[in-house]
C-alpha cells in the first residue's frame, strides 16, 4: 500500500512541477483514493462480470456446492456464493472484500477432469485466499493498479496535448523527469502486483494443504494441469492474477509477467514441505 501510495505521490509532484501547481498533486491522491474506495466495494462484480461466472444453487452442482461447504465449515468462516464458468478450461478463482462477501468460481472444464479429491484440494486453495484475506489484497491492487494506468495515461495526455502554458517549460529537465515517472510508474506498479500475487499463491497452497491434510492430492491437481491446462475464452489480464493457474496465452512475455508462480515450483515447494503438513 506505502509503495502504490509513493507511486501515485510520484505522478502527482511530476504534474505539480511541470505546471507549477502543488494542488494538482492532491487532486491526483484525491482521485486515486476515491476510485480505490469504489474498486473495493464493486471490483468482485466487476470480476464475476469480466469471467462470465454464473451463481448456483446446492440442487445445481450437489457435488461442487457441498465440497465448497465443507470446506467452509472446516475452516470456520461464511459459506461463500458459489459460481460455475462455462469454459472447457480447467481454473477456478476466489474474490470479494472479506470473507463475508465472498465468491469462489470453478469452471466447467475443472469440474469435469478433476476427482473429489483434487477438487477439493483446488478449492480449499481459493479458500485459502478467502481466509488469508488475499481477495481483499488482490482487490486493493488491482484497484490501484488500474488508478495509476489510468492516471499516468491523464497525465501523459496533459503533457503532451494540453495547452502551452507551463510555468516549467523553460526548464526541459524537470519535463523530461515527469515523463519519466509517468512511463515508469504504470510497469512498477505492475511488478508490485506480480510480486505480490505470486507469493499469496505459494501460501495458497500451503492454507489448502493445511486445511485438507492432503498434499498430495493438491500436488495431483497441479501435475494434471501441466498437461490439460489451457487458456480461458475469456481473458483479461486484468482478472488474470484472481485464478487458480494463469488464464492467458502462453507466450514470453506472459511469462515473464505473469501473476502465478510456475506450477513444477508449486508442486516442488508442496513436495519439498508435505512431512511439515
Amino acid at each position: 500500500m506505502a509503495v502504490f501510495v509513493a507511486i501515485i505521490g510520484a505522478i502527482g509532484w511530476a504534474v505539480s512541477y511541470i505546471y507549477g501547481n502543488r494542488n494538482i498533486a492532491y487532486i491526483v491522491l484525491i482521485i486515486a483514493a476515491v476510485y480505490a474506495l469504489i474498486q473495493y466495494f464493486a471490483a468482485s462484480s466487476l470480476a464475476v462480470a469480466m469471467t462470465g461466472a454464473e451463481e448456483i444453487e446446492k440442487k445445481d452442482n450437489p457435488r461442487y456446492y457441498r465440497i465448497v461447504e465443507n470446506l467452509a465449515i472446516t475452516t470456520g468462516i461464511p459459506t461463500p456464493r458459489v459460481f460455475i464458468i462455462d469454459d472447457p478450461a480447467p481454473n477456478a478463482f476466489a474474490t470479494g472484500r472479506d470473507p463475508k462477501h465472498a465468491i469462489v468460481a470453478a469452471t466447467s472444464g475443472l469440474l469435469a477432469i478433476m476427482d473429489d479429491r483434487e477438487l477439493e484440494a483446488v478449492m480449499a486453495h481459493e479458500m485459502g485466499h478467502v481466509e488469508n484475506y488475499d481477495i481483499r489484497v488482490s482487490m486493493i491492487t488491482f484497484g490501484l493498479v488500474s488508478a495509476i494506468g489510468i492516471i499516468s495515461d491523464i497525465v501523459f495526455r496533459m503533457m503532451f496535448f494540453g495547452n502551452n502554458d507551463r510555468n516549467n517549460n523553460s526548464n526541459p529537465i524537470i519535463f523530461i523527469i515527469g515523463l519519466v515517472v509517468v512511463i515508469l510508474a504504470p510497469i512498477a506498479a505492475l511488478i508490485v502486483q506480480l510480486a505480490i500475487s505470486r507469493q499469496r499463491e505459494y501460501l495458497a497452497d500451503a492454507t489448502s494443504a493445511l486445511t485438507t491434510r492432503d498434499p498430495e492430492a493438491l500436488e495431483s491437481a497441479l501435475e494434471k494441469l501441466e498437461t490439460a491446462s489451457r487458456p480461458m475464452a475469456k481473458q483479461n489480464s486484468s482478472t488474470a492474477h484472481l485464478f487458480f493457474v494463469n488464464p492467458l496465452k502462453p507466450g514470453v512475455l506472459a511469462q515473464l509477467f505473469s501473476t502465478h508462480p510456475p506450477l513444477p515450483d508449486r508442486i516442488a515447494r508442496l513436495k519439498a514441505n508435505a512431512h511439515k503438513f
